[in-house]
């Protein structure tokens, strides 16, 4: 990987950027597999850099000096300087990726609404169409920060007084040991509402969660990956 060569007029740029020393420190990444690699994922710093090049302002093509790099990191080598920034610095992305990333979140939820949803009048699944007619109507807007998953409840909510929308729920009991249960509340929370909770005298958590049908698979996945297979569940009905 060389130098980068840019049009500055042209080029928008999916940063990472970190300040340091009263300076800004910057590299060119490709956002996805930054995310990725910010949320804990295997993903090698050298696939996800654009360049190997330290920027102290990446759209003037502005390159830190080596020893500016040695002042603020130790180091002047790029790929350890890289590696800092992403792990304690922040992603700066484009709007143009923004939106991207919305469109795709907002299709995922309409996808899942129609997939698990049905008209409360017809037992029907609501047409694609209708659906987004509705969204356009109430005017909601996708939340960044939040999984796809995650907003299906508030955003069907808000579809309601527009769409008679009912959802084929599924019962499920989860036991979740004394280490994670803590943790798992919240993912938990998510997903549905509780309709019975105890804590046990051995610290673990037994609760009975009302879902979605369609979010089931996407459920057991949270629940094991998070609790790296410890969790015990079972479908009441």
């Amino acid at each position: 990987m060389g130098r980068m060569t840019f049009d500055k007029e042209k080029v928008s740029f999916n940063l990472a950027r970190i300040k340091k020393h009263g300076m800004t420190f910057e590299v060119v990444v490709d956002p996805d597999l930054a995310m990725n690699f910010k949320d804990g994922k295997s993903i090698e710093v050298t696939d996800l850099l654009k360049s190997e090049d330290i920027f102290t302002d990446a759209k003037k093509g502005n390159i830190a000096p080596d020893e500016t790099l040695i002042k603020a990191f130790g180091t002047d080598n790029a790929l350890k300087v890289a590696n800092i920034i992403l792990t304690e610095g922040e992603i700066q992305v484009t709007s143009e990726y923004r939106e991207k990333k919305r469109e795709e979140k907002k299709k995922r939820i309409l996808e899942l609404i129609h997939i698990n949803a049905v008209d409360a009048q017809t037992g029907l699944p609501h047409p694609m169409t209708r659906l987004e007619n509705a969204w356009a109507e109430a005017k909601i807007r996708v939340d960044d920060n939040k999984k796809a998953e995650d907003q299906i409840h508030d955003i069907v909510t808000v579809l309601r007084p527009i769409l008679p929308i009912k959802f084929d729920v599924k019962r499920i009991e989860v036991h979740v040991p004394a280490t994670y249960a803590a943790k798992m509340y919240p993912t938990i929370k998510n997903f549905g509402k509780f309709k019975k909770e105890d804590w046990l005298n051995d610290g673990s958590w037994k609760v009975i969660v009302e879902i979605p049908a369609g979010l089931q698979d996407e459920f057991f996945d949270e629940l094991n990956s998070k609790t790296h297979g410890s969790v015990e569940t079972k479908i009441l009905d």
